[in-house]
């Protein structure tokens, strides 16, 4: 495919044009991705990655049917969605159809950078139009999109800034039975982490805030639904809609369920039937956890293996026993994994959790070319770090058997990333060149 620019200059123009708080994968080396196919991108000199990044790409990158439908239906119609079409009330039909019930009135939208931030504040929207109040019970280290009345009940963004969370803003722990609040050997975690939700709902109700017999109504959806076309869709109740419209306020969104976004979407929801792709994420995800869980007996780095289907997240430590995120491994590991041709991102709380969530055709041996390429870096990583701590406990302390904090970071480099940092700015890997000491030091 024919590029503008060269590499080089391509960044240099993303610095000068493009907001600098707008990053990039893998920032100290970017990859630059001219195509895709499936679960594969290339860069502009030709080379494949397989990608675990993309779950947007939901069922592939430029699937022919997705690419068919969208060409034929932007050679004969796109529009404002107040005109009368077909494609929107189809796909309505069908989309709500792998719903509950009563969830039955959908209103589509579209937007920028991340298009569920538009349909997140549209579900606010309807759920203080209906109950009258605006409390809001969020995880701890949730993130609900960019906009000012999200990013006020996201934990993971207004504790990184300046804000101060409002008074309206209830946060709940996470389920996290690795790092949580109640963990695996709590007798029922699960009923433990709804009652903190039910003890929030309590003392809002004691001071007077939250309506009663708070049911869920409401479900929101984003990019995969277009597989990477943007748009996005709020699902509600028959009553929570007519009581919306009630308000007088009319709501219209001109490019939202437009005629091409429709089509697109209808043919996602073909492609994941006919290619029975739920059942193949349930499939290649088991064999991917089994995979997986037999690298965690052998490496003594990975702490925790948890996730469903083929959205996994595998806990990088420092030290079994204590639980200490290892998040300057875990930097680089994504980074010497892209050089195996393999993109990876890091998320959680420490940034030491390894995130794949790639397409959903993804296959068995994708899942094994990728640990593989795992089991490698691993393997050299733990080496290296057992060779230094050897070194440090024959010279210094015959008896110790842990690493002294100090040897580990001399380890990983001066410029070691420090876990107290904020986080946001090393999400999905965004972060800065602060693994070239170590990559240096441990050559896979």
């Amino acid at each position: 495919m024919c590029e503008l620019y060269s590499k080089r200059d391509t960044l240099a123009l993303r610095r000068k044009h493009i907001g600098p708080s707008c990053k990039v994968f893998f920032a100290a080396d970017p990859v630059k991705i001219v195509r895709a196919q499936r679960q594969y991108m290339f860069d502009e000199r030709g080379d494949q990655y397989l990608d675990c990044i993309n779950n947007v790409a939901h069922v592939g990158h430029c699937h022919p049917e997705v690419v068919k439908a969208a060409l034929e239906q932007m050679e004969a119609l796109n529009t404002n969605s107040r005109f009368l079409h077909d494609n929107i009330v189809e796909y309505a039909r069908r989309l709500s159809a792998t719903l509950p019930e009563k969830l039955s009135v959908c209103y589509f939208t579209n937007s920028g950078c991340l298009n569920r931030s538009e349909a997140n504040d549209l579900a606010l929207r309807l759920a203080r139009q209906f109950r009258g109040h605006q409390d809001v019970i969020t995880l701890d280290h949730a993130y609900h999109g960019h906009l000012s009345s999200l990013i006020e009940i996201s934990p993971y963004k207004f504790r990184k800034g300046k804000d101060v969370k409002k008074e309206f803003v209830h946060v709940a722990p996470a389920p996290d039975t690795y790092r949580g609040k109640y963990r695996e050997d709590h007798a029922d975690p699960a009923n433990a982490y709804a009652d903190e939700v039910k003890e929030i709902i309590e003392k809002a109700h004691n001071s007077g805030r939250k309506g009663e017999d708070f049911v869920p109504d409401i479900v929101t959806m984003g990019k995969p639904m277009g597989n990477g076309h943007p748009m996005a869709c709020v699902v509600t109740t028959k009553e929570i809609a007519e009581a919306f419209s009630s308000s007088g306020m009319e709501y219209f969104n001109t490019y939202g369920g437009n005629p091409v976004s429709s089509a697109i979407g209808l043919a996602v929801l073909n492609v994941i039937e006919n290619e029975d792709l739920q059942g193949n994420a349930t499939r290649v995800g088991d064999y991917l956890t089994e995979l997986l869980n037999k690298q965690k007996a052998k490496h003594t780095l990975i702490g925790d293996i948890r996730g469903i289907g083929l959205f996994i997240g595998i806990d990088l430590v420092k030290d079994r026993q204590e639980r200490t995120p290892a998040t300057d491994e875990a930097q680089h590991v994504i980074y010497k994994m892209k050089e195996k041709r393999v993109l990876l991102s890091a998320d959680g709380p420490h940034r030491n959790v390894l995130k794949i969530k790639p397409p959903m055709c993804f296959t068995e041996e994708d899942a094994k070319f990728m640990v593989d390429q795992l089991d490698e870096i691993l393997t050299v990583l733990e080496e290296a770090i057992g060779a230094k701590s050897e070194s440090v406990i024959s010279e210094n302390t015959p008896c110790r058997a842990k690493m002294p904090n100090e040897a580990h970071s001399e380890l990983l480099g001066e410029g070691a990333s420090d876990p107290r940092e904020n986080p946001g700015q090393k999400r999905n890997g965004l972060c800065t060149d602060k693994h070239s000491l170590l990559s240096k030091r441990l050559k896979t």
